[in-house]
């Protein structure tokens, strides 16, 4: 991807943590690892525990490739860690991670970028145990109507997600969505085409890759649909109309700017029955297992996996040199 020197020392490939999504990061990290071995790169596979920082202070490598999902990983903190060490590392800062990473800050920042997203409000579990649960349920039915999407504030992976079509199945979804996080954020679920589309930075800057159709034979990309292989269709490059796909393309640039990331990012967007994308959310540490959509967009693209990461892990070596 880069006009650089060849790249020399190991490549650290963070994965596993203590997240719900901890099985999902460790194959993540595994399709990486091989991935950068294949084109030649000496890769070390580290989980995080409390040998890993005096490990890495003691024996510096020349990059991390961060791949831890969930919480733990996408909310900037091992970020702040790594360039507390001066660490080069593949990824968005720590400050932008924290904010793609919150789902409603995300939103108010796509909307304020001229994005289309679902109407929505986030509600923290206080809330409802202080107002009682039964008129703030009567309240968002009200204002937000049906049908609904319920969802961690801040979580990955589809893990605590309902789509509620009938009054009588909020409280259960409310239910569910606490028990992956302490907010939950309530928006108007949009009927329509779920595409997932890469933004991949480049010698030329971010470029979006081809869009990923996703067909979930239940209808809804949860979390089994995710990572259980023959559980979903995905179409690559997504088969939408040329404007379509155009619009899909500059919302996923849009967001990745609006937010302030870098490298790599994924972006998750409805379609609807007008052609309109919506912006759902952004994700900083996007999977990349053997069911993920961004190692199917590169190759899509015509790009090969150990060779784009090996030019993002460049990017982030050259980084540092410059600054140093």
């Amino acid at each position: 991807m880069d006009d650089a020197a060849p790249l020399t020392g190991r490549v650290v490939v963070l994965a596993g943590g203590l997240s719900h999504e901890r099985d999902v990061s460790l194959r993540s990290g595994r399709r990486v690892a091989e991935a950068l071995r294949g084109a030649g790169i000496e890769v070390e596979e580290r989980d995080v525990d409390g040998r890993l920082l005096p490990d890495l202070a003691a024996h510096p490598p020349a990059c991390v490739v961060p791949l831890l999902h969930g919480e733990t990983g996408e909310d900037g903190a091992i970020r702040e860690v790594l360039e507390l060490l001066d660490l080069p590392y593949v990824g968005s800062r720590p400050a932008a991670c924290r904010t793609a990473f919150d789902k409603p800050v995300a939103k108010e920042i796509a909307e304020r970028a001229g994005l289309s997203t679902p109407t929505a409000v986030a509600l923290p579990h206080e809330t409802f145990r202080e107002l009682g649960a039964a008129a703030v349920m009567d309240a968002l039915l009200n204002r937000v109507g049906l049908p609904l999407m319920v969802k961690p504030a801040k979580s990955g992976s589809a893990l605590g997600c309902s789509v509620v079509r009938e009054p009588g199945e909020l409280a259960g979804a409310m239910v569910h969505a606490f028990a992956y996080g302490s907010t939950a954020l309530v928006e108007r679920f949009i009927e329509g085409y779920e595409v997932a589309v890469s933004v991949l930075e480049g010698p030329e800057g971010p470029a979006a890759l081809p869009a990923v159709g996703i067909e979930p034979d239940g209808g809804f990309y949860d979390y089994t649909a995710r990572y259980t292989a023959g559980s979903t269709r995905f179409v690559v490059p997504a088969e939408l109309e040329p404007d379509v796909a155009r619009a899909c393309a500059d919302t996923a640039l849009a967001a990745h700017a609006a937010l302030g990331l870098r490298d790599l990012s994924r972006t998750d967007l409805i379609i609807d029955a007008a052609g309109t994308p919506w912006f759902l959310e952004v994700n900083v540490a996007p999977g990349m297992t053997e069911t993920s959509t961004v190692p199917l967009a590169i190759q899509a693209a015509g790009l090969d996996l150990g060779e784009t990461v090996t030019g993002l892990v460049q990017r982030a070596v050259d980084r540092v040199r410059t600054l140093s």
